[in-house]
């Protein structure tokens, strides 16, 4: 089996940190603990909801960096043989970047039920 490529290794990495990192800001914020009072008994504490949008946001964004890594070198590489497939492989592109907007809107989705 081949290994990663430190690159991506790298890069999973740095966005685990990040995830780490904003996971902690928010647990930290004042802000956090008094959404995490204001959940009615019986259910999760705000303070998972945090951390579970800020690993929906992080994670889709590392696949849609992957993703786009993938797809943008394949694509180059058509281009160089015919150029005229610019729409047809912008498309694609596109539709990598697409996950992390998913990501993204799940966080959105999860922390819009905090408020209501």
């Amino acid at each position: 089996m081949k290994k990663p490529s430190t690159a991506i290794a790298l890069a999973l990495l740095g966005a685990t940190l990040v995830s780490a990192l904003v996971a902690t800001l928010l647990l930290g914020a004042p802000d956090a603990h008094a959404a995490a009072a204001a959940v009615a008994p019986g259910l999760l504490d705000a303070s998972w909801v945090f951390i579970g949008a800020a690993l929906a946001t992080g994670m889709s964004s590392v696949g849609a960096g992957l993703a786009v890594a993938k797809v943008g070198t394949a694509a180059v590489g058509a281009l160089a043989e015919k150029p005229e497939l610019f729409g047809r492989l912008l498309i694609f592109i596109g539709l990598a970047e697409g996950i992390a907007i998913y990501g993204l809107i799940v966080s959105i989705l999860m922390l819009n039920r905090l408020g209501g």
